[in-house]
């Protein structure tokens, strides 16, 4: 805070003075999203303050348009900007900073200050400092403004607390499951009889194995929120994809009892991060084999990319690519549908259930919502009791590649 603050104070002379005595260079052209007002001082000037100021800077008009905009603002937010500076609090902070009186000993405006929280389309949390810039007034009045971004922040303490939390909840059943066999092969020293004692044994193993998992899936999981606001921008062939994912998942499909079939189009390309996107599908399918599996019952399970259109997507104007799981389970109740993504959710109501679903860490489905954040996609999930499960993901579709002919003729 008083970093951000001694910025604006540094800022405020620094701009008094160069506006005061400079015009502007006809060689540097500022990055502006509005008209500055007609008696506006130099905004080649501001436009090089706000670039040359360590972290995030926007140059405000007097009606809170962006009239500048540094190189590290546009990156971190890009089109977020206007939502931001459209909050009731930024607003708020804007008209005050426009009116804030000269303090005494510098002369300078009042630095205002205002949160800003956003949900959509990822959760953050802004700190905007503001300060009316020295030499202008009224209409003409521009507003220096300093962003600072506190989501991971904030991101790190709901991890710790919700990690506390959960972990203590979930971790109970197998540890107390653990101590109880235990406390029996220590009562009943060496004699416990052989096939009890292989009992106890590998129950404790599943235990162990269970709690393992569930904290690799908790620590996956906090990495993943980690980088929620950064977007992934390496290219990823859809076919390539596949090919990865049939590599994790053939053995499960060894048995006779379950099968798997692959089907895209050609030409799909996404911006992705391959390993995110190959824990997306595995997850997925380990949930289609999970809730899937029915006894004298071949499991079909289908994997699909195909273009977004408007007979199959409501998103489709919008382009994109559709992938999805399907299998031919016995599908679930849709009153479950809302809550599948939630940590630690599981439908442990079924009659039929011979796959132990009871056993899973809950997890799963609530990293392929992170990941899907992070990727800018959707879930959609379609359920028919008795005929199967569809879960049905969007992401957008990667922009053309840059054409280097021209380079390589060169």
């Amino acid at each position: 805070m008083m970093a951000g603050c001694a910025l604006l104070a540094l800022a405020g002379w620094s701009v008094a003075g160069r506006l005061s005595r400079r015009t502007a260079r006809p060689d540097i052209l500022p990055v502006t999203t509005a008209q500055p007002p007609p008696h506006a001082p130099s905004l080649t000037d501001a436009t090089q303050l706000a670039d040359t100021i360590p972290g995030m800077a926007l140059i405000l008009g007097s009606v809170g348009q962006i009239l500048a905009c540094n190189t590290e603002a546009q990156a971190r937010y890009g089109d977020s900007l206007s939502a931001l500076l459209r909050h009731p609090n930024a607003r708020n902070a804007l008209n005050t900073a426009l009116h804030a009186p000269s303090a005494a000993g510098t002369g300078l405006p009042t630095a205002c200050t205002a949160t800003v929280s956003l949900d959509v389309p990822v959760k953050r949390s802004v700190r905007l400092s503001m300060r009316r810039l020295a030499g202008a007034s009224g209409r003409d009045s521009l507003v220096l403004t300093l962003l600072d971004d506190r989501s991971t922040m904030q991101a790190v303490d709901r991890m710790r607390a919700d990690f506390v939390a959960h972990a203590s909840h979930e971790l109970r059943t197998p540890l107390a499951s653990l101590s109880g066999f235990i406390d029996l092969l220590r009562e009943g020293n060496d004699q416990t009889d052989p096939a009890s004692r292989t009992l106890y044994l590998d129950i404790m193993k599943q235990q162990a194995t269970r709690m393992q998992r569930l904290i690799d899936r908790l620590l996956y999981l906090s990495r993943l929120e980690l980088k929620t606001h950064h977007r992934p921008h390496e290219r990823l062939d859809v076919e390539e994809l596949f090919a990865l994912i049939l590599g994790e998942v053939t053995p499960r499909f060894q048995d006779e009892s379950r099968q798997l079939s692959v089907t895209h189009e050609e030409g799909l390309t996404l911006l992705a991060d391959e390993d995110e996107m190959v824990q997306l599908f595995l997850n997925l399918i380990e949930n289609a084999i999970r809730y899937g599996t029915r006894p004298d019952h071949t499991l079909h399970v289908q994997l699909n990319a195909r273009r977004a259109t408007a007979d199959n997507h409501p998103a489709s104007d919008a382009g994109g690519i559709l992938l999805s799981v399907t299998d031919d389970g016995p599908g679930i109740e849709s009153h479950h549908l809302p809550r599948l993504t939630e940590r630690f959710y599981r439908v442990t109501d079924r009659p039929d259930d011979t796959a132990g679903t009871g056993q899973g860490t809950g997890l799963g489905l609530a990293i392929v919502r992170q990941i899907l954040e992070r990727h800018g996609g959707r879930l959609h999930v379609d359920s028919t009791v008795g005929h199967g499960t569809t879960f049905l993901v969007w992401l957008p579709t990667a922009p053309p590649a840059p054409d280097r002919t021209g380079d390589e003729e060169n």
